[in-house]
Order: C-alpha cells, then structure tokens, then sequence
C-alpha cells in the first residue's frame, strides 16, 4: 500500500504544532501514514504518534540526531526513504527543512517543493500543491511528473490540524544515525533565552520596525507580547542596523510567517516585509504616515505614534483580559 511519511519536528518531548498540521494532511489522504522522528526523546513519542493516527513510526532515538548536521541527516532520511519508497514525503518549511530536503530530493532524483500554503494528496499518491512567488504576488500549483517520491514542504500554520478519527497503536521501528565520515561537525549550537514560540509556529505576532525610534523602545512590544502571549518580530531594517538579532525578522529574507494576529508596529509595509507575513489571518497596522503601504494589506489600522499607541493599548489588552 502507498504510505505518506511525514518528517516530524518535535521539542521538549511534544510534536510541533507544524507536525500535527501534516500528520492532518497525510491521515486526509486515505493512505498509510509513516512518521519519522530524529533526536534525544523520539522514542517518547509513539504514544502520541499512535493518537495521531500514525501506521508506523520510524524513531531515530540518538544524541548523534541532537544537532543538525546536514550530512548526517541527508544520509539517515535518505536511507529510509530508500527503505520504505513512500509516495509522498511531508515536512515543515523550516529552516532545517529547507536545508535538508533538496539534499534528500538531489540523492535520491527525485522532486522537492517547498513554501506550500496548500495541499491535496489523493488516494493513489498525486500530489497537487499551490504555492506563492514573486514575493506574494501570484500563486503556483505545483503537480509532480515522473518522480517516484513527492517531497513537499509546506509553511507552519498554513494547514488544518484536525483530531484523528481514532488512535492507533503505532507499530515502531529503531532509525540507527548512519556510520560516516563527516566532513564537518557541530561542536554547539546558541539558542536565544527567549522561550517564546518560534516567529514560524506563533499565533499572535508583534513586530516592530524603523518608527520605534530606537532599540530601547522595543521593550514597549515585549509587553504588549508578554499580555498575548505572543512572539516579538522584526522588519529587516532593524535588525540590519543591529537593534535585534537576526532570528526575529519577518520577511522574505526571514522568516514567514502566519499567525491569527500580526501587529505591525512602526513598519512601512515593504514588499519584502508582506511577502513574509501575508498568511496573517488578521493583521494591526499602527503607522504615523497614514500613506504607508502596510495599511493597504491591514485588517485594522491605527494612524499614530506608536510609542504613545503601544503601551495604550498593552494598558486596554490587559484591562480587557483580567475580566
């Protein structure tokens, strides 16, 4: 039978919100549905995988997996998609995903998309898919021909996550890292202190760009973040004048992204900032020049100040949420 396998990022022992959203699309398409966990903790995982309907989840339970290595990962997924010949093969349109997977699809000859906002897989293993170019302005639908495994990348919060009908018992099979010289070896790897979602997973954005004057001012936005519960962002012009890191830009040279809410605090609304954030459900423009061309994409928009607009409104939100 034709199976799906669904490359699946976990953290701190839970399945990523990205994950569940492919494990929705695979169990959609009647086939079988194969789940491929790599990293310290990926044994722990088989209940859940079960719960999500999974047939058979294919764990790589080893501390070699804990840090990206684009050889050692390229030969362990490689492997087992040799081994198991799925139809399709899903991912998250990640930073690790975007790297590892055109590795994959050039070993293997095969074909790769990436930067999926749709997603249909029939019953026999077609594949059709729609993507956006040209920095948002038009949309592809992309179809395979002659490629014997479909690898498709898709942009966290851009499917459905729907409950599986029932659970499973998932059958599991030991992934082993592959023995091999590596050319290159990550010694270590910096994470940021921050424990927010990652800007790609967040529901709620709050993004800050050249109008809030200076980097001391970005405080205003970690407090209207911390009342949502939300994630801080940034358009390319800050974080090129070095007010924040690079890990918070949005935009087509950052991150994409697409939450319920995306506040744009202070940002003029370049082509390549909305390239990045245009999946945003519903999108708060506060701008002082009532010309700028964020507020043609805004659902809602405030002509002001935003460091007099900010803290009112982290003032009214928490108001609003204490009741």
């Amino acid at each position: 039978m034709a199976s799906v396998l669904v490359f699946t990022e976990f953290a701190n022992g839970q399945l990523k919100k990205s994950a569940l959203e492919l494990l929705s699309a695979a169990r959609k398409s009647g086939l079988k549905v194969q789940a491929l966990a790599l990293g310290s903790g990926a044994k722990g995982l088989a209940d859940a995988l079960g719960k999500e309907g999974v047939d058979e989840a294919l764990l790589g339970d080893d501390a070699a997996f804990d840090k990206y290595n684009p050889e050692l990962f390229t030969e362990a997924v490689t492997n087992v998609l040799n081994s198991k010949k799925p139809a399709v093969v899903l991912a998250s349109s990640s930073t690790l995903g975007r790297d590892l997977f055109p590795r994959v699809a050039a070993r293997l000859n095969t074909g790769v998309t990436s930067d999926c906002t749709e997603l249909e897989i029939s019953g026999s293993g077609d594949v059709k898919a729609r993507r956006p170019m040209y920095a948002g302005k038009c949309t592809a639908e992309v179809a395979f021909e002659n490629s014997p495994i479909k690898i498709v990348l898709t942009r966290p919060n851009q499917l459905v996550v729907t409950p599986a009908s029932a659970a499973k018992t998932a059958t599991v099979e030991e992934i082993k890292a592959p023995v091999k010289d590596l050319k290159t070896i990550i010694k270590e790897v910096v994470k940021g202190a921050s424990n927010k979602l990652d800007l790609s997973e967040a529901n709620v954005i709050v993004s800050g760009g050249r109008g809030m004057k200076e980097p001391a001012n970005f405080k205003m936005l970690e407090d209207l973040a911390e009342v949502l519960g939300a994630t801080v962002g940034a358009s390319r012009a800050v974080v090129d004048a070095g007010w924040v890191p690079h890990s918070m830009q949005v935009g087509q040279t950052g991150k994409t992204v697409a939450p319920t809410l995306y506040i744009a605090c202070g940002i003029s609304g370049a082509i390549q900032h909305l390239a990045g954030m245009s999946g945003s459900k519903v999108v708060v423009a506060i701008n002082k020049d009532a010309n700028a061309p964020i507020f043609q994409k805004a659902s809602y928009g405030i002509v002001g100040d935003v460091t007099e607009v900010v803290p009112l409104l982290t003032q009214e939100f928490k108001k609003l949420l204490q009741h």
